[in-house]
């Protein structure tokens, strides 16, 4: 895989899984309707894509060293892996009860966002359990914090 791909992939994968699982949780603890988080999700798979892939587009642009291709090949990278990962959430959403599948969208996305950083931190020649727990822990922060926003969200307003 090259740079510029690599560089996009890693970016689509970890913000696919990150905003998504956020995403889900928060909704789900805001609403319980699986009408919303499937809204939500797709919504993210296409509308944050985008974003994403712009931010990486305009990122690569900035540093003013890398070629058009590179750029265009990182841009593409962010938006196809982004939207495909955030895709692979609503599965479970189809599959399950909601609360069901929000606990196999974590696993899910704690699975994936642990051998990626598994993989990163191998190819890097660093203890791979340090940069596991550390994105790990990260995911689990956020799950945590839009969980208490979608019950204070709901306390508040519904």
């Amino acid at each position: 895989m090259n740079h510029s791909v690599k560089i996009g992939f890693s970016f689509g994968l970890t913000s696919g899984i990150i905003t998504t699982l956020g995403l889900m949780v928060g909704l789900n603890s805001g609403t319980h309707s699986k009408l919303v988080v499937i809204g939500g999700v797709l919504t993210i798979a296409i509308a944050d894509a985008f974003s994403d892939a712009l931010g990486i587009h305009i990122s690569e642009e900035s540093e003013n060293k890398h070629t058009t291709k590179e750029i265009w090949e990182s841009t593409i990278a962010t938006f196809v892996s982004k939207f495909a990962f955030a895709l692979t959430f609503v599965i479970p959403v189809l599959l399950f009860p909601l609360t069901t599948a929000i606990y196999v969208s974590i696993v899910w996305g704690f699975t994936l966002l642990g051998l990626f950083s598994f993989y990163i931190a191998k190819e890097q020649d660093v203890k791979p359990w340090k940069v596991v727990i550390e994105h790990l822990v990260i995911a689990l922060a956020v799950i945590i914090i839009t969980h208490y926003v979608g019950d204070w969200i709901a306390g508040t307003f519904c």
